[in-house]
């Protein structure tokens, strides 16, 4: 562009949606607006009332920095370490899943179904591959009752799990663990209470995923095995042993997989199909089970 006009935040913000809308971003006016707003070291709403400033040189740089970045795929919520989950602020790293809005579903079942016990009553819930920790954060802050075990194979994984507790005030009311699903916990652990975004992609999928995810996200945490059931079926056969009579499996899963998802949960016989939660594409996404 002709360097007669300054470079407002007006003007940055303006280029900026352009030039990410043809590398491929299908937000990128809210894009340019997290990564200045991050350059700035401001909120992203605070934006609008400057449009008409001049950055300095150090924040034109360190936005432009983000922006190439951005264009060659890497996602928002890396670039500037943190996502909004359930009203909450929370960090993210590329060794975690980007938390999304259909997990928040997860939490909103979890939090119906233990609020049905008693309040004096101390209620155990395990969150199975916790990755940033969203569920078992939005449990134990929404739950006071509750005490919550995150588990997670990545060590990773649970070190980021385990700041944002701590940034949340509730890491004393969680107890994280290394394993694989719930093969590390103790052998006569039971909860009444399991929730879980396990890996649902089949291989196939994997394939067909946007650069942006198969390229930055940890494949570990989307990639089950060639069919995409595999995680769930096991999910779900270490579920019926973990939970207590009458407790509860609240699982996220893939809708392309739900009718094999039920068949897993019919044949194992320990559990029974609940409800179905559906998305916002009335897709089937969560599916609440009892243990028998």
């Amino acid at each position: 562009m002709p360097q007669t006009a300054p470079w407002t935040i007006g003007r940055l913000l303006r280029w900026t949606s352009d030039y990410l809308r043809r590398h491929g971003s299908d937000s990128s006016r809210l894009d340019a607006e997290i990564l200045l707003a991050e350059a700035l070291g401001c909120r992203r709403i605070d934006l609008y009332t400057r449009y008409d400033e001049v950055p300095d040189d150090a924040a034109r740089t360190a936005f432009r920095g983000l922006v190439r970045r951005r264009a060659e795929g890497t996602p928002v919520a890396y670039l500037v370490g943190r996502r909004e989950f359930y009203s909450l602020n929370f960090r993210v790293t590329p060794d975690v899943l980007i938390p999304r809005p259909e997990t928040e579903l997860v939490v909103v079942t979890l939090i119906d179904l233990a609020r049905q016990y008693p309040a004096d009553r101390a209620l155990k819930i395990c969150d199975v591959g916790t990755g940033s920790g969203v569920i078992a954060v939005c449990a134990a802050k929404h739950l006071p009752h509750a005490r919550v075990t995150a588990v997670d194979i990545s060590p990773a994984a649970l070190a980021v799990a385990r700041a944002n507790a701590e940034e949340h005030g509730v890491a004393e009311r969680i107890e994280f663990v290394q394993g694989d699903l719930m093969n590390g916990l103790a052998a006569d652990e039971r909860f009444e209470l399991v929730a879980s975004n396990p890996p649902y992609v089949s291989q196939r999928e994997m394939e067909q995923l946007s650069r942006e995810v198969r390229d930055f996200e940890p494949t570990e945490a989307l990639l089950a095995g060639p069919r995409g059931t595999e995680v769930i079926e096991a999910l779900v056969a270490q579920a019926a042993w973990r939970l207590q009579p009458g407790g509860r499996l609240v699982v996220e899963i893939n809708p392309a997989l739900y009718r094999a998802a039920c068949e897993l949960i019919e044949r194992d016989g320990r559990l029974v199909l609940e409800s179905t939660v559906k998305d916002l594409g009335r897709q089937p996404r969560v599916i609440q089970v009892r243990r028998k």
